[in-house]
Parts: structure tokens; sequence; C-alpha cells
């Protein structure tokens, strides 16, 4: 059985190898030994912290194979995005440009950097292996946080923003970064992702253009990468958008990529997943799959079960998921549909 649950530091070789595969461009998960291990430390702790608002605290969550203890997937949330330091973007907009002697009246989209999603929540460090996209324990992976976040509000923002990885070839070049960035630091995109990995995306956020871009007189594939999502960000990015995420307000400042963003109490499986008591027993065959979470903390818990349940009504679990997600007869979980 695959199960959701906060990551440990016994986890750490683990997960070093799932970030060795992760797509270029995922920098809050960087295949480095030191900043992975400062990643989890600062997941237990938040974990442990009692807190009554999002401020500094990251979640880090793992999913794991409980029979063989190998992990196939990850994903984070960071309760504050630039709660240390400005969380940039670019923010698409259009400017008016108008002459009434000519009777000419053009709307031009430009990009603007800006800091507007700094304090919202941020969904991090996805990673699903591959033999397991586009099945329900992707879906697990993703909106198992989700089930998380809506158990223990309070350490969240009201509002929720994820940087989907944009556009790169097989090479690892990035025409956005080419067109934007590579014009104020010396080297490729990879090398700039790299870096961003281990130390802050900030400092190089921070030597980027304050001035509005044009995006006409960006080359032709650059503006074609804006918004544009990398083969291996698609499986979370159509999962966000069944969430009701929305993309049409900001891009990432490197590679372009979608920056989607959303009010915590408007996501699907914040709204509409339910608080329903727990009985122990055979579930009925031919139900449909749920994602089923505890109402735990540190040992918060998320699995796939197919259950027929109906509203209004206790859950029956097997003995095998009550097991799994730490529950005895009678205990509360929460459900949502797959």
């Amino acid at each position: 059985m695959l199960v959701m649950r906060p990551a440990q530091m016994a986890d750490l070789a683990e997960v070093q190898r799932l970030a060795a595969d992760s797509p270029v461009g995922v920098t809050s998960l960087p295949d480095d030994a030191d900043r992975l291990r400062e990643k989890i430390a600062a997941s237990e702790a938040s974990f442990s912290a009692e807190v009554s608002f999002n401020g500094e605290e990251s979640y880090f969550f793992v999913l794991e194979d409980s029979e063989s203890g190998r992990l196939v997937g990850c994903s984070g949330i960071v309760a504050s995005a630039g709660y240390s330091e400005p969380f940039y973007s670019f923010r698409n907009e259009t400017f008016v440009h108008n002459s009434r002697e000519l009777k000419i009246h053009n709307k031009i989209h430009v990009l603007s950097l800006c800091h507007d999603l700094t304090g919202n929540s941020l969904l991090t460090s996805f990673y699903v292996d591959r033999s397991l996209v586009d099945t329900a324990w992707s879906e697990l992976n993703s909106r198992g946080r989700l089930l998380f976040l809506a158990n223990h509000p309070e350490r969240f923002a009201d509002a929720l923003v994820v940087e989907i990885v944009g556009h790169s070839d097989e090479a690892g070049d990035s025409p956005f970064w080419d067109a934007v960035g590579r014009n104020f630091f010396d080297m490729n995109y990879t090398e700039a992702e790299r870096i961003c990995g281990l130390k802050s995306r900030t400092f190089l956020a921070e030597l980027m253009p304050h001035y509005p871009i044009y995006v006409p007189l960006l080359p032709d594939d650059a503006q074609e990468a804006m918004g544009q999502v990398h083969p291996r960000a698609q499986i979370s990015f159509d999962i966000l958008m069944r969430e009701g995420f929305e993309t049409d307000h900001y891009i990432d400042i490197f590679d372009g990529g979608p920056t989607l963003h959303a009010r915590t109490s408007g996501i699907r499986s914040i709204a509409q997943s339910r608080v329903v008591p727990v009985r122990i027993g055979e579930p009925v065959k031919g139900g449909r799959p749920y994602l089923v979470s505890n109402g735990q903390l540190q040992d918060f818990r998320a699995i796939v079960a197919d259950l027929d349940w109906v509203p209004g009504k206790p859950v029956t679990l097997s003995f095998a998921a009550a097991e799994a997600l730490g529950v005895g007869e009678g205990v509360s979980v929460r459900l949502v549909a797959v």
C-alpha cells in the first residue's frame, strides 16, 4: 500500500534519489544532500511546532510503499511564500498606447516584475515516480497535502500559489530564459536553476529588470514559451487545474512557466472533502476510489481506498486501511473522491 506521510531524516537517501530524477526547474527539490537535510529538518520542526497563523513553516511529505519502504513520490507546502525574502513573479499586464491625432489605439502585453504573491502559501517539491503518472497515486501525492491543509487551516494563508516548471528543451535550454534572464547573467538556464536550488532565487530575481518588459519585443520562441508547461510537470498542472487553480495572471521569472493561484476555500479537495467517522470492516466491493486522511499532525497519513461511502453516513475502512492511517473505530477521517 502507498501511504503519504511527513518526511523523516531517515528518508534522506531516498529523497535525494527522487531529487536526482526531478526535472530542471524544480528548485525546491535540489539534488544536494545538505540542502535536502535542511529541508527535512525544517519540516520536522514545523510539524512539531505549535502554530496559530502561517509563518516560516514548511511541510514536506513523502509517498512510501509500506511493504518495501521505497519512496515513490514527494510534495510540500510552504506556509508563507517569501516569508524571509520577497517571492518574485512576472505579472501579465496590458498597457494601452493611444494617439488621438493618428487615431491609433494599441493594447500591448507587458510583463512587470512583482512580489504580489508574497505571503500566500506555496505548493512545492512535487515529484512522482514515472510509473505512477496518470494514476490515483499521483492524485494522492498532490492532493493529499490539501487534505492536510484542510485539517489545519490555521497554519496556512487564505490563498495558495504554485510555480509550474516551464518549457525547456532536451539540452536544458529555455527560450524564455535566453531572451530575458540570460541578458543579465552570464549563465545558461540549467546553471541558473541549479544555483537557485542551492542558494536562493531572490538574489537572481533582484538583478532582473524592474521596468516592464514589452512582450512583442521578445523573440517568437520566447513568447511561445510563456505559460507553457514542461512535459514532466504536466501531471501536476492538470491535477491543480481540476482543483480550481487559475493560470492567467502570473508566470515564472526564469522559464516563463505558469504560476497558478487559488483561494484556499474554493479548492476542490478542501471545499468538497468531508469529515466522517470510521467503521472497521470489509468494504463493499464495487466502490469508487477516495483520498482518505487522518486528522493528525506529526502522524499525518493519507491513502487511496476504494469505498462505497454514502454522504451523511460513517465510512467503512478495511483493517489494513485503518492501520495505514493509524485510526480506530469511531475516529474521524477526511475524505474526497478521486
